[in-house]
């Protein structure tokens, strides 16, 4: 990654949730060492909800297993309110565990232990996913989405974007006017085996209208292609 970039990224704002102090230390350094200048730490559900509504982090990284809770339930609740990403970084290497992270929505999986350049990259991987540098307003018909801040504006209203809508609408935005293939958006989606993901892609594609369409039920921005995909319709 160059420079510009390198800074781009590590100025973003990390939030750390675990219940052990000495491992919550040992993150924190590897993460600052790394160049990251703000990284926030809690130790508990309650913590991590307060911290996060008051200091608006870029990227929470949470542990399953919390003195007051768990993870997945912490993640509902911070869904309330912030779309930012979330990676789990846990013991617990269980499919089930695994499957339930990233069910919910949750951007990678993590499991202790770790290598600390892999906790980076990746970590890394996930911010240059969500955020771009100097991304460009895009003006549909009915609204404005403002690729920086995964923000939808429409009618005075502003929608927050999840990190998958995020990078469905970013794919359809680099070849809009296009037919983008439902094979192609799965991929950009879960990577090079997406088989299997049709129905959670055509859940995504409902979310997205319902945030940057005026009416949903006769989309004229994100445009069905019978039996080939999707298109992005873009203002003139």
């Amino acid at each position: 990654m160059g420079a510009t970039d390198h800074s781009f990224l590590h100025c973003k704002r990390l939030l750390l949730v675990d219940d052990e102090p000495e491992l919550l230390k040992m993150v924190t350094g590897i993460l600052r060492d790394a160049g990251f200048e703000t990284v926030l730490a809690a130790l508990s559900v309650k913590d991590a909800v307060r911290t996060a509504r008051q200091e608006n982090p870029d990227l929470i990284v949470l542990d399953v297993m919390l003195p007051d809770g768990d993870g997945f339930s912490l993640m509902q609740q911070l869904r309330a309110f912030t779309q930012v990403p979330v990676i789990f970084l846990t013991a617990k290497d269980e499919a089930a565990d695994k499957l339930s992270g990233l069910g919910l929505g949750a951007d990678d999986y993590i499991v202790k232990p770790f290598l600390p350049q892999e906790l980076v990259l990746r970590i890394c991987a996930v911010l240059r996913r969500t955020y771009k540098e100097d991304s460009p307003l895009l003006v549909l018909d009915g609204c404005t989405i403002d690729f920086s801040r995964a923000e939808v504006h429409k009618g005075g209203e502003t929608l927050f974007l999840t990190a998958k809508e995020h990078a469905l609408l970013e794919t359809l935005a680099r070849n809009a006017g296009k037919i983008v293939t439902m094979d192609a958006l799965c991929e950009a989606l879960w990577g090079e085996n997406p088989f299997g993901y049709q129905n959670s892609l055509n859940a995504h594609i409902r979310r997205i209208r319902e945030k940057i369409e005026t009416d949903p039920s006769k989309p004229v921005s994100l445009i069905t292609m019978k039996g080939l995909g999707y298109k992005l319709v873009t203002r003139k």
